[in-house]
């Protein structure tokens, strides 16, 4: 089943303020109560696109429902394989807290959401004094969960059609792999925050893109959800930039994005 963009999506940016390292539920996108003054609107400039890039989580599917179900799945077969430490930690956000702990405790995988996850689920298990070793193959499982998403229902139209005339790349801070999904077709490249060492908005990854392509950071458009992370991280490596923002979230910045729009379609129509 195709997932609906959703208006609300609170839960996801907690996920969010993970991926940018930060411990704590209730992180949402900044939204002031009165808007700052913007600079003069830009424009996108279609003629210079020689190449796209796009976010994944939040982007082309709804992270959060796929986070609880894989979270569910590891709590399941803790049950079943280490029942100490799925008594100590008895729901997903027991398992969500030890998560953060993680971050603190092991800062140099700040980029790894995966090393990240593993590591939490080791931490578990050796607190509640089961095997440590059980970290490898619980990861497996929820890894393998966390792949199967549900697309947004208009992401492969989409992508179909950004891929017919541009290049993509695929830039995330998330551990999802496109080729898993089954949408790696679409892409040339994909880089992550883990494979690269540094995440959005650092503007290394958004050249790593761009290198990889042979163009320069202006001949480039990146698409995603975050206002920090991908439009105005893309902004300061000189790309241009999209921002998919259904929820219809204040533009907490000065300099406001090339183009502002509420879904993928929306997206692909200004190409048109």
């Amino acid at each position: 089943m195709l997932a609906v963009r959703p208006v609300a999506r609170v839960a996801a940016g907690e996920y969010r303020a993970w991926k940018r390292g930060l411990a704590g539920v209730g992180y949402s996108r900044p939204m002031p109560l009165h808007p700052p003054a913007l600079s003069p609107a830009q424009l996108l400039d279609v003629g210079r696109i020689r190449a796209i890039t796009l976010d994944l989580d939040d982007t082309l599917w709804p992270i959060w429902p796929t986070i609880e179900r894989a979270e569910a799945v590891l709590l399941q077969w803790l049950s079943e394989h280490a029942p100490a430490t799925a008594a100590m930690f008895r729901d997903t956000e027991s398992l969500r807290a030890i998560r953060n702990q993680m971050v603190t405790l092991r800062p140099d995988l700040q980029h790894d959401l995966s090393a990240l996850r593993r590591e939490s689920i080791r931490l578990a298990l050796t607190q509640a004094g089961d095997d440590g070793a059980l970290a490898e193959p619980a990861f497996d499982l929820f890894f393998a969960e966390r792949q199967r998403v549900q697309l947004f229902e208009d992401t492969h139209d989409a992508l179909g059609f950004l891929a017919s005339r541009y290049p993509l790349v695929a830039v995330s801070n998330g551990n999802a792999d496109v080729h898993h999904i089954g949408i790696g077709h679409y892409f040339r490249h994909s880089f992550s925050a883990a494979v690269l060492g540094v995440a959005k908005p650092d503007p290394r990854i958004f050249h790593a893109a761009a290198e990889a392509l042979q163009v320069q950071p202006g001949e480039v458009l990146h698409v995603g959800d975050d206002a920090t992370l991908d439009a105005r991280g893309a902004m300061e490596a000189g790309m241009q930039a999209v921002w998919i923002n259904p929820a219809e979230h204040a533009w907490p910045y000065d300099t406001p994005p090339h183009a502002t729009v509420g879904s993928l379609t929306a997206l692909c129509q200004l190409f048109a």
